[in-house]
Parts: C-alpha cells; structure tokens; sequence
C-alpha cells in the first residue's frame, strides 16, 4: 500500500483553502462602503480588474523583441507550466491584447471594442482565451482580485404579489452594489475612492439598475417614504461574488448553433415563462436572466468562432461593444461591464472583411492577430509541452526529432525571401536566432518584407501545429509496435511525408510545396547528423586546444605584424596564412570578411585576460565549430564510412566508442546506431562523388 495514502480530511482542508472565507457570509451596504474607502479597487470595472489580472501574476520585458511576457501565458504558475505558451509571435498578440484590455481600463475607447482574436486554426487563440478565462476565475477567488454583488431580502414583507419562492432575489446581472446609490450620490463617492485610489486608471460606475432591481428599488422607496438608507439596511444584502465558468458566473463562453435556429435570446436573455402566470408578460419579474451577456457580466464573454453567425445576430454585438448595453425582446435595455473577446479562423475573417453590410460590426472590434508560431526551437517546445502532459511510453526521442519537425511547419509558414541571397531554410533560421556575424541578412528587413508580400500578414497560413503533433504521435505508436524504443527524425519524416495529403485542413495545391520543404529539412538534417557523428568520431579535446592556440598564436601575430616561432625548428616566420585560412573556410569566411573575425576574436580572448580567465577555445561557439571541423577533415580520410553501415565490417570495440560518444550527445544506443549508420551511409556517398 502507498505510504502517501490521501486522507478525506486532507483533501477537505486542501479544498476549503481554495475557497474564499467570505464567500457564503453576508454584509452590510455600510460595509462595503467602509471597504471601498479601504480599498477601491474593488469596485473596479471588467477591463480594470482583467488588466490587473495580467500584471498580478508576473510580467517579464524581452528586450531583444520589445514585448512584455504575461506569465500567465509563458510560465502558467498554477498548474507548474503545463499551458504554457511558445513563440515570439504569440506573445506578441498577448502582448497586443493586454495593450488593449488595459486601454479599455483607461477608458481610452478600447473598452467599447470586440478583441478579435485572428489566426489558422491550431495558433494558440483558443487555449489564450481559455487560460485567461481560467485565470480570471482564480484572480477573483483570491484577496487581490475580489467584488462583490447583492442580493434582496424579505420582499415579501412590503411586495405584497411577490412570488414567496421569489423573498431572496440575487442581483440578475450581479450587478456592483454601488448601483444602489443613485447617481449623484454615488458620483461623490466615486470622488471620493478615486483620492485614495493607487492605479493607473479611475473608477466609473455610471450603470442603472437592471430592470427587476429597478423594480424592487421604486416599491421599496414608495414603501418607506424615499428613504434609501432603510432600503438598504432592511432589504439588501452585499456578498462575495465569484468568477465560474461553469456556474456561468463573470464567465460565458458562446458557440454558434444551427444558422437556421440562431435566436438572440441566447445573448440577451427570455421571458421565464413559468413566472408569467404569476407577474405577467410586462412585469420585470418575469425576466429570465440567462442570455450570454447577462451571464458574463462583470467578466468575459467569449465567443467562439463569432464570424460563423449570421450577420443578423451579429447586430446584438453593436450596442453590447459601443453602448455597453443589451437589449431583449419586449424589455427595456440593460447596461453591461465585460471584456467581449471573439475567436475566428482565416476563412470567416476573409469572408466577412469584405462584406459592405458588416461595416458598422467590423468597426467595432480590435483584430489581435494570433499566427503560427515562426520560431522553430519555440515550435518544437509545443511538441515536447504535448508529449510531457501525455502518457508518453517508455521510448526515447532522439536528438533534432522535434526540432525538425519543427522547422517543416514553419518553413510552411513563412514567406518566400524575396532576395536570392537568402534562402528559405536560411530566414528560418535567422528567424530562429542563428545568424553568423558573417551571414549577410537583416531580419527585420526580412519580416518588413514578409509582412507587404503576405495576405494578412507572415505566419497565418501553413501547417498546423495539431497536424504535426498528431504525426509525431503516430510515428511513438509505429516506433512501438516495431518494438523501437526510440524515435528518430526518419521515422517522424516519413509519417508526415505519408499522412500529407491525409490532412483535411491542407490545401491539395500545397502538396508539391510542402513536400519541397519536406526535402529541405531532410538535407538540413542529414547535416546535423553528419555534424553528430562527426563530433563523435573526430573529436578530441586535447587537440582542439592545441589547434586552437595555435590558431591564435598566429592571429595575434598577424594583427600585431608580428612574426611567430615555428613549432618544430624555433626559428621566426610569417603568420601561416594558408593553416589561418583553413580554419576559417569551415565557418564559410569569405576573404574579405577574415580580418574581422580575426580582430573579434582577438577582442574576445583579450577580454578573457582582463577578467582572469584563461583561453580555451571550447567557449567560444565560432570557433570550437571551426576547429572541430577542421580536425574532422583532417582525420576522415582515415575513417571507414562505408563499414559503419555495417556493424560486421568494422571493430566493435572503435563502434562501441563512437556509439558511446553519441549517446553523450543525448542518443540512446539504438538511435546512435541508426544515425551513425545513416550518417556514415551519407559521407561514404558524399566520398565517392569527390
């Protein structure tokens, strides 16, 4: 039995912290006066309240892209990173979308807009919108993120046709009790709060009563001469009011049924008909609260796929984004406070963007754009968070699996370069942050002009990530039933290779592009594991050291014009330009470029010096690449390529090291054998050419 038995008392107490202390006690509207002059941020707005939300949990500045990272989205602290999100791209819509939720906080006009969300399908928009709806949930259970509604009591006491299942009424729209107050009273409290108030917006509360409050508030004035403090002393009570989903309290999420049976009733709410035989048709009474908007007040109202309605019942969105109000059928309007947040893929966006009739609706939504992700290393982050939520079986996967599938999907994703000096697998990797001081390209240039050649912009059509992840899945599956305990890149090529034209959301006339691309990330791996056998074959530390001294031995010498001491017979010489040369030519130097990678790393080892740290050439990415390379072409011509693909063919005892060696790098002992076979295979081919 487990020594880490849960007890019901343990999961009873690990509940009852989750759940806020105040929530089932009742107040006083004198207390919560006294609180909001205590602290006003409770009578905070949707937009106010979801801004601070964003900033409550953590924020991080990348300086490189300019954006603030939400860590709601690039760490996700309440469930331990399990939805995190990846890509500069996404967190750049976050980013934009924060921009406008706390623009709307300010009242700045924002607040009157749809935040549409725009993207293919499988960008992310979904799981943001999601997480922020979670979010919002665990924001308002906790101290910083707390409001608070009303409710009526003993109505039946001055109400005399009220319903006695109707003595206790919960204020419909949950709305905040300083609606109670009317206007000008509640102005100079406002005033007042707003004085005390810490933030980089003010409280507004301009809100009527919705009709039914409307209708208890005039009764009991009637009743007790006009006299609001006993109102509200004798009628009403204030409680904690609580974002859920599910309850769809503070949250409503809305999908499109049948076009046919579209209803507005289902934004803005019906007659409770099992109320009108007991108030009447007209009576306020007998109002059923339970449209999408109603629900969502004071939260997020987030609606799915929101250009698949019929533009009709778009018409209901107008006056709930600029007025801020919701009007039922047969019934007066009703104010609302909600952060309106739609979803749509490409195709409803192209659909309705040039459709003259929704003019007044396209100009009342914000578009966020949310593309796919363009970062190939980010890419493969989402493959590896699918896998680790997963039941992944007992299988290793082997070193530039993910990756690589990664840059397959964004090589769907971006533009073609428009210069012939950069190639696409190259921008990808500019994209990806691998750019040489001796490579030739500006990727800002290359994102300016991706930005004017794509349709919408760079990154909003190509593979999905789902696709990718649903054949990375497969291709474990196939990985196990041929009893492999690892999964290759090979493996993973040859599932997306064959389930291509399986896919329903990849356009037939793709096929020959993507299967290019496919052959462009083949090559660029045969090059990663050519360069893995290569480190595990040639490699020697010592002699990257020595070579590497005396590389800068000559460096120096020739920068200083200066001769240096010949290794076997100590007499002077010239710098040796032709052993300089051979070094640089496996980074690609060109002649002309030689001068300044020999001043920075000059510059770099000089530096080292000052600050007490000897030379070693392993830390310098540049140059460790171009010593092992060069060592490499120094001993392959005494390597046997052809008997790798054979372990028979060759000494188990040199096999076993250089499998070793791969498995040093990540490999398991499969996997290295297979890619030091494929690799070997690769430059025996490459051998005989030359």
């Amino acid at each position: 039995m487990s020594q880490n038995k849960e007890t019901l008392e343990a999961l009873s107490q690990e509940y009852k912290d989750t759940i806020p202390a105040d929530l089932r006690t009742t107040r006083t509207f004198d207390w919560y006066l006294d609180q909001l002059y205590e602290d006003p941020r409770i009578a905070r707005n949707a937009h106010q309240r979801v801004a601070d939300m964003f900033d409550y949990y953590g924020t991080e500045y990348d300086e490189d892209a300019g954006v603030v990272e939400y860590k709601i989205a690039s760490e996700d602290p309440i469930t331990d990173g399990e939805n995190t999100f990846y890509g500069r791209e996404v967190h750049e819509a976050i980013h934009e979308f924060v921009n406008k939720v706390k623009s709307g906080a300010r009242g700045l006009g924002p607040e009157k807009r749809i935040k549409l969300l725009l993207g293919p399908v499988g960008s992310g928009k979904s799981d943001f919108d999601r997480q922020v709806r979670r979010y919002y949930e665990d924001y308002t259970r906790g101290d910083e993120g707390r409001m608070y509604t009303f409710r009526w009591t003993n109505l039946c006491d001055v109400v005399h046709d009220q319903d006695p299942a109707d003595d206790v009424v919960r204020s419909p729209m949950n709305q905040d009790p300083l609606v109670l107050l009317p206007q000008d009273q509640r102005d100079r409290v406002i005033e007042d709060i707003n004085e005390e108030l810490d933030a980089p917006y003010t409280i507004r509360n301009e809100q009527d009563l919705d009709p039914a409050s409307e209708f208890y508030m005039d009764r009991l004035l009637a009743y007790y001469d006009d006299n609001l403090q006993e109102v509200l002393e004798n009628h009403v009570e204030i409680i904690r009011f609580v974002a859920d989903e599910n309850q769809r309290q503070g949250i409503e999420t809305f999908e499109p049924k049948d076009k046919k049976n579209q209803d507005e009733t289902e934004l803005t709410g019906d007659v409770n008909y099992s109320k009108i035989a007991i108030y009447g048709e007209s009576d306020p009474r007998a109002f059923d609260y339970s449209g999408a908007f109603c629900n969502a007040n004071r939260g997020i109202f987030s609606g799915e796929e929101l250009l698949k309605l019929q533009r009709e019942f778009l018409y209901d969105f107008l006056h709930a984004s600029q007025e801020q109000t919701i009007k039922p059928k047969n019934n007066p309007r009703i104010d609302i406070d909600q952060v309106i947040v739609g979803r749509t893929n490409m195709p409803e966006y192209r659909d309705k963007k040039g459709d003259e009739k929704m003019e007044a609706f396209n100009d009342r939504t914000k578009r966020i754009d949310f593309p796919y992700v363009l970062q190939y290393e980010e890419e493969a982050k989402i493959y590896r968070k699918m896998l680790r939520n997963a039941d992944l079986p007992d299988i290793q996967v082997e070193p530039h699996t993910l990756e690589m599938a990664g840059l397959f999907g964004v090589l769907t994703r971006i533009e073609e370069p428009d210069t012939e000096s950069v190639e696409l697998v190259q921008k990808a990797k500019a994209y990806n942050g691998e750019i040489d001081e001796a490579d030739d390209i500006d990727v800002k240039k290359l994102r300016e002009e991706a930005e004017q050649a794509a349709d919408i912009r760079e990154g909003m059509d190509g593979v999905s990530p789902r696709f990718i992840g649903d054949e990375i899945a497969e291709a474990i599956m196939d990985s196990m039933h041929r009893s492999r305990s690892f999964l290759s890149p090979l493996t993973t090529f040859n599932h997306l290779e064959g389930n291509l034209e399986n896919h329903g959301s990849i356009d037939s006339e793709s096929f020959d592009e993507y299967y290019r691309f496919l052959e462009l990330v083949r090559e660029e791996y045969k090059e990663r594991a050519i360069e893995d056998v290569r480190h595990a074959l040639a490699y020697d530390m010592d002699e990257i050291q020595r070579q590497g001294e005396k590389y800068m031995d000559h460096v120096m010498a020739y920068i200083d014009d200066d001769t240096v001491e010949d290794e076997l017979t100590g007499r002077e010489q010239e710098p040796d330009e032709q052993f300089l040369r051979s070094v640089e030519e496996k980074l690609n130097l060109p002649e002309d470029r030689k001068d300044d990678f020999r001043q920075e790393v000059s510059n770099w080892v000089s530096r080292r010096a000052r600050e007490g740290d000897t030379f070693n050439p392993q830390d310098n990415d540049r140059l460790r690449r171009a010593l092992e390379r060069k060592l490499w072409e120094d001993k392959k011509h005494n390597i046997n390529f052809s008997a790798l693909v054979s372990s028979g063919d060759m000494d188990d005892d040199e096999r076993n090291q250089w499998i070793d060696a791969l498995i040093e790098q990540g490999y398991s002992e499969e996997g290295a054998k297979e890619v030091l076979e494929f690799a070997g295979a690769e430059v025996a081919k490459s051998e005989m050419e030359e």
